[in-house]
């Protein structure tokens, strides 16, 4: 999917639902932004069933604006022993 960010001042955050089919609580979850993201940090949970939420935090000190990129959400199945 398309994530057209916010302007994002230093440290400030974006968040983003995105629905993930068969996505449940305790699973594994990343994202990635096909963009020049050196000073924007993605985290990715699973929020509740079916949906990730993924943050982006600019952490550096100076205010970005990025074009909007291709965001790729993943979710890999908890492994119960």
């Amino acid at each position: 999917m398309s994530w057209d960010l916010p302007s994002l001042a230093a440290g400030a955050t974006a968040l983003l639902d995105v629905t993930v089919n068969g996505a449940r609580a305790g699973d594994l979850a990343q994202a990635s932004l096909v963009s020049s993201t050196r000073f924007i940090e993605l985290d990715a949970a699973v929020w509740s069933n079916n949906t990730v939420r993924v943050m982006a935090r600019n952490i550096s000190a100076a205010t970005f604006d990025l074009a909007a990129a291709t965001l790729s959400v993943g979710v890999a199945k908890r492994r119960v022993p």
